[in-house]
């Protein structure tokens, strides 16, 4: 049932958010997480085999653990957000929004009327399958849901100043892999010309009242941004962890193997 979105209040206090993605099928991954004290999760279903049952089973273990759900959908189209939404999804991430009616449409897909138009039940997951009152549901998930938008591409940084100026975005997500790859350099995310980029997107995004969001692989990358205003992080992912943990562990065997 829908809840007031902890993240959303801390970022229009100013504060900073950290979550990770989760990629692995299990939900016990997302409980860990939890507990390990992120403030939400991202259920990746672009580039992942997630399907709907798993990400459903993310979401539930992500409520009983006292995490924020929130879920990166595979495409821009009303179905994805649909299903993630009414899924008890608090949030979506939303891939190549490259135009100001990109962006438009995401928010009109993520919120109901008046504000926009998200296909209405009230007899599903996030409604607490019919257990709430159907008019306080609906402004609820319009308050508490939380829409991300990535920009990523070189259509976006062109159309940018123009996107920030949609109602209802939340949070402008950089993505410095897929912006290397636009501008030439893929793979160099620290690269002048991808460091050029995201000092743009975030001083744009500030400007306009949005929060800006972005990808980190450690805590001394989070700090940086951090000092750059950014609020919205995905830190690192579940595998990324487990693989960035076990290859210190062996590293400090060597010398005894």
């Amino acid at each position: 049932m829908i809840k007031e979105n902890r993240i959303k209040k801390l970022l229009k206090e100013g504060k900073p958010v950290i979550g990770t993605f989760i990629k692995a099928n299990d939900p016990a991954v997302v409980e860990v997480v939890a507990y390990a004290g992120f403030d939400f999760v991202i259920i990746d279903n672009e580039h992942t085999a997630m399907n709907i049952e798993n990400m459903v089973n993310q979401i539930r273990a992500a409520e009983l653990a006292g995490i924020v759900p929130t879920v990166r959908i595979k495409q821009k189209n009303a179905a994805d957000i649909l299903q993630a939404l009414d899924a008890g999804a608090m949030g979506v991430q939303v891939p190549q929004v490259d135009t100001a009616e990109d962006a438009l449409n995401v928010v009109k897909w993520a919120k109901y009327a008046p504000e926009g138009v998200r296909g209405y039940a009230a007899s599903q997951r996030s409604a607490g399958y019919g257990f709430m009152d159907p008019v306080e549901y609906a402004k609820k998930s319009n308050e508490n849901v939380i829409v991300v938008c990535y920009c990523e591409t070189l259509e976006c940084l062109n159309n940018l100043d123009e996107i920030v100026k949609i109602d209802g975005i939340d949070v402008i997500f950089i993505g410095p892999f897929d912006l290397s790859q636009a501008l030439g350099v893929i793979g160099q995310t620290k690269h002048p010309r991808v460091m050029e980029a995201i000092d743009t997107i975030i001083e744009k995004s500030r400007r306009a009242g949005k929060a800006v969001g972005i990808i980190t692989s450690n805590a001394e990358d989070t700090r940086y941004w951090i000092g750059k205003g950014i609020q919205y992080f995905a830190l690192s992912s579940d595998l990324g962890m487990i693989g960035s943990t076990g290859k210190s562990f062996i590293k400090e065997l060597d010398s005894v193997r």
